[in-house]
């Protein structure tokens, strides 16, 4: 998953003539990476999710790029959004190397959902906004959102 902002798009470039293939060590870097449990509260349930966190601009820029390995209540959070800190902004992803189709799940500062981006279209470089100002980002496995009613609203929870 690539972010599509200016400044990351130059260094995704640099990336990607890096050579990164799937199954590398970036892809792998990935896998090993620090996880949390994150909650989300529907108005039925709760669903907790174990997702590697990507908190740097290069954690974020790789994301997940390239994995097919991605559990079924697993993902990626990145957060803090912007990785630079200070206040939240607009995201926009994108699927570039991304082979596995999922949800992008944008999260207010206060921790409720702004909006879904469901069911993604693998490797495409077509930007995916958030639409208003976010401070982190969910990924999981597309259509996991609609399976477990999880909607615009729900409140999202993580150690921060």
């Amino acid at each position: 998953m690539r972010i599509v902002p200016a400044a990351f798009v130059a260094l995704g470039l640099v990336l990607a003539s890096a050579g990164c293939k799937g199954g590398d060590a970036a892809a792998t870097q990935g896998a090993q990476a620090g996880q949390v449990t994150v909650t989300i509260r529907t108005a039925s349930a709760a669903h907790a999710f174990r997702v590697e966190v990507a908190k740097t601009a290069a954690e974020q820029q790789r994301g997940l790029m390239y994995r097919t390995d991605i559990a079924k209540d697993g993902g990626m959070l990145f957060a803090p959004y912007p990785p630079e800190g200070g206040p939240p902004r607009e995201a926009s992803f994108w699927m570039e190397n991304t082979p596995t189709s999922l949800d992008i799940v944008y999260i207010r500062a206060d921790g409720t959902i702004a909006r879904i981006a469901e069911n993604t279209v693998p490797f495409s470089r077509d930007p995916i906004p958030s639409g208003e100002p976010v401070a982190a980002v969910l990924e999981i496995l597309g259509g996991r959102a609609a399976e477990l009613g999880i909607g615009e609203g729900d409140k999202v929870e993580w150690p921060r």
